[in-house]
């Protein structure tokens, strides 16, 4: 047993309290017990009970939870009001293979800790399983570490840019881990290993030296170009860190600190809103910029557009891959640009892979993008090839924001495309089709309403296309009805070949 919060009870009112707290804790939680259990303190707050005779163990759930009530009651000393909790881990004798009091006693300590994690004042079993998961996360934290202290990191750059103009705004660095066995590690292989962890702080901190020693260099070379380095809530909300922050800002003096961004990712566990805010807010004095990662896949938006100093929102590159094909994709992009436009925030794009994509999120109304049709993550000695040859996609320049009815006519060729593909997997069998056929579809109410007016004398032309998508879906589902569902696929490519037709009627007279 471990208790909740109490160093923060010796911080406030003195070791001689906390010293009478736990003598006070140790008195109630042994009255809990019965005669033939045992209680003994091992050190600080922690504490051991060994409970005997449990026929089962079910039997043991009454004792904990008596000791975790007991441990949770308020407590009056000396005029002070103390409530704290405890956290509890909880194994069994005997077990399968042979084992010590001293492996007992490092399982139960093990499930303590995960009760913790978890939530504090509760208890958690201990099961080998999770203990083989344990296991194998310390020895991946331990090969981290070594990781470090090798030099075996490195920090890649991905270019952001201003798609209406051409401009790169800034770039964004992404550590990379190279491997001396499996070459070039990913991110998301490692970093979730220690989310959690205290280490995770050494390796934040070793980004935002090596972006500023980058910064450093490049305007060395007469190259000035803001970097943006994404902060964990863990590491953000440690203490010290702004202080931390600060030395290390220090030992680049030539570096201005609004050289340096950084994100902070939407699905961050930020339990602490107002420490978060004040944090940001002193390192924002020091001239630090903040944005919002990921936007959109969290479940906090809102309330941190609302509470914290952000100067920019990234909407997450799901929402951007998804746009063309996917109606609720582009939707909810559409609405975070609305967001991020009354808010008055700044708003990029990433995920960026084709060109329909940058001139889409232009005609939005979101100006700023990275993604591979931009440039893939690169190290910085080709950064600085790729800054060389680097030219603006003309195709994006001076785009007009979509007007009302180009905006319904872009909705309507995502919803179109969503149809196809919900055809594509009734042939791969993967869904059943609502509608046995494509005819009556969004495509067509609008055709045969705001169409008319819209195409003009293009319209019969586009109707005509229109209908012959219908007829060859049609003949596809019979094919498949017909147990010729292989013979269905192979033409599915010609399906697509008659709807870019379709589409590029539309380009031609809204300039998407």
């Amino acid at each position: 047993m471990d208790l909740d919060g109490f160093k923060d009870v010796n911080d406030t009112y003195g070791h001689h309290i906390g010293d009478k707290v736990l003598i006070y804790l140790a008195k109630k939680m042994k009255e809990t017990l019965r005669d033939i259990d045992t209680l003994a303190r091992i050190g600080g707050d922690e504490f051991v009970a060994i409970l005997t005779d449990l026929t089962k163990l079910s039997d043991a759930i009454p004792l904990i939870l008596r000791l975790l009530e007991a441990a949770a009651k308020e407590i009056k000393i000396d005029n002070n009001k103390i409530q704290i909790s405890a956290s509890l881990g909880v194994t069994f004798y005997q077990q399968d293979q042979v084992i010590s009091a001293d492996l007992l006693l490092r399982q139960a300590d093990q499930a303590m800790y995960h009760a913790k994690l978890s939530g504090k004042n509760r208890y958690h079993f201990f099961n080998t399983e999770e203990n083989n998961l344990i296991r194998d996360r310390f020895e991946a934290i331990k090969e981290i570490k070594k990781a470090l202290k090798n030099e075996e990191f490195i920090l890649y750059y991905q270019p952001k840019i201003n798609m209406s103009i051409g401009n790169i705004v800034g770039v964004e660095a992404l550590i990379r881990w190279q491997h001396p066995e499996k070459g070039i590690v990913p991110p998301l292989n490692f970093l979730p290993i220690i989310e959690e962890d205290s280490f995770s702080i050494n390796i934040g901190e070793w980004v935002i030296y090596t972006a500023l020693s980058q910064i450093k260099s490049w305007q060395e070379q007469g190259i000035n170009i803001p970097i943006s380095v994404n902060v964990g809530a863990y590491q953000l909300l440690s203490e010290g860190f702004v202080n931390r922050l600060k030395s290390i800002l220090s030992q680049f003096p030539t570096v201005k600190p609004d050289m340096l961004e950084l994100e902070v990712l939407e699905t961050s566990k930020l339990e602490d809103l107002d420490k978060a805010k004040n944090v940001m807010k002193a390192c924002i004095k020091l001239g630090i910029s903040f944005s919002l990662d990921d936007f959109g896949t969290g479940y906090s938006s809102l309330i941190y557009l609302k509470q914290l100093p952000i100067k920019q929102i990234k909407i997450d590159q799901n929402f951007v891959l998804g746009m063309l094909n996917n109606p609720n994709d582009l939707s909810i992009l559409e609405g975070i640009i609305g967001l991020s436009k009354a808010f008055h925030l700044s708003v990029i794009a990433e995920g960026i892979e084709t060109s329909e994509h940058a001139i889409t999120l232009l005609g939005l109304g979101c100006e700023l993008g990275q993604g591979y049709e931009i440039a893939r993550p690169m190290p910085a000695e080709l950064f600085f090839t790729w800054l060389k040859e680097y030219k603006p996609n003309l195709l994006w320049q001076n785009q007009d924001l979509l007007d009302a009815n180009q905006r319904q006519i872009l909705f309507i060729k995502v919803q179109h495309r969503d149809w196809i593909e919900n055809i594509k997997a009734v042939l791969n069998k993967k869904e059943s089709l609502h509608n046995q056929n494509i005819n009556g579809c969004t495509f067509e109410k609008w055709l045969k309403n705001k169409g008319i007016e819209y195409l003009g004398d293009r319209y019969n032309e586009t109707y005509f296309k229109y209908k012959n998508i219908c007829t060859f879906t049609n003949k596809l589902l019979m094919l498949n009805d017909n147990g010729q569902n292989l013979e269905a696929l192979a033409k599915f490519d010609e399906l697509y070949n008659l709807c870019d037709e379709l589409y590029n009627d539309l380009v031609i007279v809204n300039s998407i």
